[in-house]
């Protein structure tokens, strides 16, 4: 289904036609369909780019999870302007996503930490993500040790935390044969949405 027809069927919010384009993804196993690209501003301007999961997908926000002392973390802190972006190639559909990250509260970091598979629990207390490191063979011992020392879950650490994106605009690509796109754009009006096509 086009984007055009999508957006006929759909209300006028565009995380529901978000979420409608991940559950195809999901049903034709498209590689990776959760996976975005999360685009964050550093000092001086300077975008930064890496590959995350989105863990929920919420009436207003999309939710992701980070150790609280990545490099991601840190520019949220200081500019929560964000981006993202879905892309599934088989599909021939993307998403692009503008919004603004926080935080969010505890609890929901500890209830997503629950839900990671043991291997990456204990991954996020063996490693800190981004800092410089000599050899990762340690990283890898102490890891295997854990899998098999472990008698219990481990507990949420206190510097991983839960993202929430909540977005401002939201364009919605799908792919032609003759290269006339579809293109819609979804941007915050207050509380409600308008919604525009965009020449491809």
């Amino acid at each position: 289904m086009s984007v055009a027809a999508d957006a006929q069927v759909s209300p006028p919010q565009p995380l529901a036609l978000l979420d409608r384009w991940l559950s195809d993804a999901c049903a034709t196993d498209a590689p990776a369909a959760r996976s975005v690209a999360f685009v964050t501003v550093g000092d001086e301007g300077q975008p930064t780019a890496r590959t995350v999961s989105l863990k929920r997908l919420e009436d207003d926000a999309l939710i992701f999870t980070s150790a609280l002392w990545t490099r991601k973390a840190r520019e949220i802190a200081e500019n929560p302007r964000v981006a993202l972006l879905f892309h599934w190639p088989t599909l021939g559909r993307q998403v692009h996503v503008a919004g603004q990250a926080t935080l969010t509260e505890r609890a929901l970091a500890r209830e997503l930490f629950a839900e990671r598979a043991l291997s990456h629990q204990l991954q996020t207390l063996v490693s800190r993500q981004g800092e410089p490191i000599d050899d990762i063979a340690p990283l890898r011992s102490r890891h295997a040790h854990l899998l098999e020392a472990m008698e219990a879950p481990p507990e949420c650490p206190p510097d991983w935390g839960a993202i929430s994106v909540r977005p401002q605009a939201v364009e919605f690509w799908s792919q032609a044969a003759d290269r006339l796109h579809d293109r819609l754009l979804y941007e915050r009006a207050g509380e409600s949405w308008s919604l525009t096509r965009l020449s491809p």
